[in-house]
């Protein structure tokens, strides 16, 4: 019984393919990072610092581009805007690797900015190849393969590094990203599901329909869980560090990320998803304490549980709110959003984390980003009650995004006849005023 839903979501047409061609299209994504790092600290002789500085232009890059990306996928289709990304960042990795670090700095956001969109891409598909029956089971064996790939990937990138050299691991990104693109563009996945305006429909729906505050709430939960992931990273390598355990630190990591599998893997099995503020709240309190297990690695593992098993539930929540609320016709920019949200929230963590080790000791780095993810939360909760309140009980049918009833394909609630997300009448994927029928319950996020 507790694999049905895998099971069920895994037979349905293309998704098997999906999830294993996208994990492993984020392998190389996923080593490009310290690639990029070891590569201005090893091969130019610059410090750490620098480096982070070249790290923040690919993120800045990454953040403004993802949505820009999304957009076009919106607009022009999947395969060109997969064309255009693979060839630019194959470019970008060839010349990167022979730049001093004046000229690597802009480069490096402009790489970032046309990055292959493997991990929206992926989403989007999975919304398009599921009904809401298995939207969660799905989004949760993406977030449980996305995990793989970021283990695997440093790794790998480290590895090349440390046997050969950080250009040589530059141009294995490059060739990594060429079979991404090239692998991505052979499967061809859908954006848009069967029973969807397709791309070639050229149906557009105003931003202002689905641009909404509960949207944007949604990004800052998300934003502020992978601050606190990211945060935790850091923390918990200055901790083994500072009580002489730091040999231990690659275990307690491995831990950490298998706790949070094993949560993703039972999330995904419920037959109604949570309120991403129910999950993400307690992952958030949860990491404030982490920190007194520093004595011991044993004990700084095992505090780790609670949270970690939290982490993949909250992302695959996050993914299935999105997927849910925003009409397919902007369903590309709205993933690219959310992409860089989580880019955000992990370019934050790190430094915030470190800034409060380097001023009260490595327990903290934990306190911090914790305390920050329960004060975004404490943050988005009064809009989320206040919608609560102000939506009647017999218009929050079980298909919903925590408790709203959700957006089908045209843009309108399933479930409820010509009301759009905020309660206003919908516009369709069509131009017309929504006209919808009962759609199917689905989980809610």
């Amino acid at each position: 019984m507790l694999l049905t839903p895998y099971r069920e979501t895994l037979a349905l047409p293309k998704i098997t393919s999906v999830l294993v061609v996208a994990t492993l299209a984020r392998v190389p994504i996923a080593a490009a990072t310290v690639v990029l790092t070891l590569h201005v600290v090893e091969g130019l002789g610059m410090s750490y610092g620098a480096a982070g500085l070249v790290g923040a232009a690919s993120t800045i890059g990454g953040s403004i581009g993802a949505p820009v990306m999304g957009r076009l996928i919106d607009r022009w289709g999947l395969r060109p805007v997969l064309v255009l990304t693979t060839v630019a960042e194959v470019i970008y990795w060839l010349v990167a690797q022979a730049l001093p670090y004046g000229a690597l700095l802009p480069v490096a956001a402009v790489g970032g900015f046309l990055a292959l969109p493997a991990f929206s891409v992926a989403r989007q598909a999975i919304a398009a190849l599921t009904p809401e029956s298995h939207r969660l089971p799905a989004f949760a064996l993406d977030s449980m393969t996305t995990e793989l790939s970021f283990m695997a990937g440093p790794a790998l990138g480290v590895l090349i590094v440390t046997t050969g050299s950080s250009r040589g691991a530059m141009f294995a990104l490059a060739a990594g990203i060429l079979l991404a693109g090239i692998g991505l563009w052979l499967l061809d996945p859908p954006v848009r599901a069967a029973h969807e305006a397709p791309v070639s429909s050229g149906e557009r729906v105003p931003r202002s329909t689905w641009l909404k505050p509960r949207f944007f709430a949604v990004l800052a939960v998300t934003m502020a869980a992978t601050l606190v992931l990211s945060g935790t990273d850091v923390a918990v390598v200055a901790t083994l560090r500072a009580s002489g355990d730091l040999e231990w630190a690659g275990l307690v990591l491995a831990l950490w990320a298998l706790f949070s599998l094993i949560g993703g893997f039972l999330y995904g099995t419920v037959r109604r998803g949570l309120p991403i503020l129910v999950i993400f709240t307690p992952m958030a309190l949860l990491t404030i304490p982490v920190g007194l297990g520093g004595d011991h690695w044993w004990l700084l593992a095992l505090l780790l549980i609670p949270a970690g098993a939290l982490c993949a539930p909250t992302i695959t929540a996050s993914s299935d709110a999105i997927s849910r609320m925003i009409p397919a016709t902007a369903r590309g920019e709205a993933m690219g959003m959310h992409n860089s949200a989580l880019t955000v929230g992990v370019a934050c963590g790190a430094p915030l984390a470190g800034l409060a080790i380097d001023h009260w000791g490595p327990a903290w780095g934990f306190a911090a980003v914790g305390t920050v993810g329960v004060l975004v939360a404490l943050l988005v909760l009064p809009a989320e009650l206040r919608r609560r309140r102000d939506t009647p009980a017999h218009l929050e049918p079980d298909s919903s995004v925590d408790g709203e009833p959700a957006v089908s394909a045209h843009g309108d609630r399933a479930g409820e006849p010509g009301l759009s997300v905020d309660g206003e009448p919908a516009v369709s994927a069509h131009g017309d005023r929504a006209r919808s029928v009962r759609g199917e319950s689905g989980s809610s996020a």
